[in-house]
This record gives C-alpha cells, structure tokens and sequence, in this order.
C-alpha cells in the first residue's frame, strides 16, 4: 500500500512583497489583455474584408493575417518596456508566461 504525503505551506509576506506580487498580477493582466486586443483587431479585419467579399465589393479575400507567433510576441514584450516604463518593475520572466499561456489561435 502507498501512502502519499501531502504539505501545505502559508507564506505571510510583508507589505513590499505584497506589493511586487500585485504589480507583477496587473502587469501580466495588462500584457495578456494588449495580445487578446491585437488578436481582435486582426480578426475583425478579417471579417470586414470577408464581409466585403459577400456583399460583391471585393473578389476575394486576400487579407491573411499571420497567425499567433508566441516568439514574436515575447520579442515584443521587450518593446513594450520600452514604452510602459511599469513594465520594467515586474519580472520578466512572469511576463512571457503570460504571453505564451495566451491562447489566441
């Protein structure tokens, strides 16, 4: 017979770290949120212009859109901290993964 042990650990941490831990949650919200935005945004390009096909104003639709890279996307990450100064604050690391947990295909 196993028998499987458990442990359950409390972390109580102080005010900064309280602190960093919800800035680096806001910080991957904001970056999870700008990818679903761009996301969108290409999709409904792509529905106008399939849209316009139906309606007779286009022949075809020739607007394709390239899929969701995550390597591209975690490239620009990096660009972004170049333009949300908040972004530098939080780990990096913590805001890749929000980047490639996106699921956007």
């Amino acid at each position: 017979m196993n028998v499987k042990k458990t442990f359950k650990f409390r972390i109580y941490p102080n005010h900064q770290q309280i602190e960093l831990i919800n800035k680096t949650f806001g910080c991957c919200r904001f970056i999870y949120n700008y990818f679903v935005g761009k996301q969108k945004n290409k999709d409904a390009y792509w529905s106008i212009v399939n849209e316009m096909v139906q309606n007779g104003q286009l022949l075809q639709n020739n607007w394709k859109g390239e899929f969701f890279n995550k390597y591209q996307s975690i490239k620009a990450v990096r660009e972004l901290k170049k333009t949300y100064s908040f972004l530098k604050e939080v780990d990096s690391i913590a805001l890749q993964k929000s980047v490639i947990t996106n699921k956007l295909n």
